[in-house]
């Protein structure tokens, strides 16, 4: 699948195809629309090891680390705490492929719980407020309401991983319940508040991207009726149905590029991003309310495209008859794209 990848020499991002072996991840160049035919690098497993999640970039918390046994650091970006997950548990896996030992104790250590006898919930806060290596906190828009200094669910479990607090997910939320429990944070926003009447205490915190959080001595959440909010702010707003990689044809040179598709609901949106810009805004969007969509041909090159690109096209038409030509990855992934969005056309 495509990610985007951290150059050693100059530290720029490129996005790349990865393929992952059984004791190397290779990587490719995509031109044209078309994967190169030879790698343009790879990645050996053999005494390689893993840092997911790893936070050492403030505008791009979805990295997972990949540090060989020669000492040399790779940086791998993915669309989504899902997607980065299951790329580490694949990698993990390869890496420890011939060692049925250290899998053993991979699955011992994520099935074991035993921080609540020594755990210091105290400790843990004031190290999450520490300005330099702490919890980022950041302004969220929920419901058309915007807060000040929160921080999401999935956040807060990436970082208590990442500091050592806990070794699974699950050991993460369960701390964070703790933390709610002895008021040293509290839910904002409508999901985490809701979460937080359920009976069952493993779902009362929530692992989740859009559940905001915050300290429970910061200021009271500063809102903003929905009239008052941007527009650009406002089309932002929906909740995310599906993101990913795919490769999109310009408008105007008709070359093709990777961007990240974000779609959403209420409102119905597409954005896409550059994966390679360190910020975190669209390049481009539209409304999907009374566009078509649609599947292209796979044999030869349908009207409207440039190129040699092959397969797994489709077609998005806007109502103001602008025409975004989209390539998936997989005949699948084009099957799952249209179907998630003819619904919010």
């Amino acid at each position: 699948g495509f990610l985007p990848l951290q150059g050693h020499v100059v530290r720029n991002w490129k996005v790349r195809w990865f393929v992952l072996l059984q004791d190397k991840l290779l990587y490719y160049k995509i031109e044209g629309g078309k994967k190169e035919p030879s790698p343009k690098g790879r990645i050996l497993l053999d005494g390689c090891t893993i840092t997911c999640p790893c936070l050492e970039y403030e505008n791009r918390p979805l990295l997972i680390k990949l540090k060989t046994k020669t000492n040399t650091d790779y940086f791998l970006e993915c669309c989504s705490r899902e997607e980065r997950d299951s790329w580490a548990l694949d990698i993990t896996g390869a890496i420890h492929a011939g060692h049925p030992v250290q899998v053993q104790e991979l699955h011992r250590m994520k099935n074991s719980f035993k921080l609540l006898e020594n755990i210091s919930l105290q400790n843990i806060v004031e190290r999450m407020y520490d300005s330099s290596t702490g919890i980022k906190l950041t302004r969220n828009l929920d419901q058309g309401n915007r807060y000040k200094e929160t921080f999401t669910g999935s956040a807060l479990v990436d970082w208590l991983i990442s500091n050592s607090f806990a070794v699974s997910r699950f050991e993460a939320v369960t701390l964070a319940s703790m933390l709610m429990d002895e008021n040293f944070l509290r839910p904002v926003g409508v999901r985490s508040t809701e979460a937080t009447r359920s009976s069952d205490p493993s779902e009362k915190f929530l692992d989740d991207s859009t559940a905001l959080y915050m300290f429970a001595e910061s200021s009271k959440k500063n809102t903003s009726s929905k009239e008052e909010v941007h527009f650009n702010i406002s089309e932002l707003s929906g909740t995310i149905v599906k993101q990913g990689f795919l490769v999109k044809q310009g408008h105007k040179r008709k070359n093709w590029k990777v961007r990240k598709f974000v779609l959403r609901a209420d409102p119905a949106f597409l954005h896409y991003y550059d994966p390679t810009k360190e910020d975190n805004k669209p390049v481009g969007g539209f409304s999907l309310r009374g566009c078509l969509v649609s599947a292209l041909e796979d044999n030869g090159v349908p009207a409207g495209v440039k190129g040699n690109v092959q397969g797994n096209l489709f077609k998005i038409i806007t109502k103001n008859d602008i025409h975004y030509y989209i390539q998936a990855s997989s005949k699948a992934e084009r099957v799952q794209w249209i179907e998630a969005i003819k619904p919010l056309t």
